[in-house]
């Protein structure tokens, strides 16, 4: 009887152990995802910050183009600036990627 005892126990602690390499290898493969989820929103978040710089120097610029006063051809001016922001914007946003 105390060797079926011990067949049992054995089985037992291997089913456990089994179990436990599963939830093992199931929490590392859920820390891998969630490192990568990390690395991913980071990434977001300097992109977004880098965005929201670029934004704000364009409504800086565009204050100061408001309150350019050069008669009849504030328009013409106006223009020109606003494709000099573009052009900016375009040689920024290459040289971000």
């Amino acid at each position: 009887m105390s060797q079926d005892r011990l067949k049992m126990q054995l089985s037992s602690l291997e089913r456990k152990l089994k179990l436990l390499v599963i939830a093992y290898e199931t929490a590392t493969n859920e820390i891998q995802q969630l490192r990568n989820e990390k690395t991913e929103l980071k990434n977001l978040l300097k992109t977004k910050e880098d965005q929201l710089v670029n934004f704000q120097n364009q409504i800086k610029i565009g204050k100061i183009v408001e309150s350019i006063d050069v008669g009849g051809d504030s328009s013409e001016l106006k223009e020109r600036i606003d494709e000099y922001i573009r052009e900016i914007d375009r040689c920024i946003e290459h040289l971000s990627k």
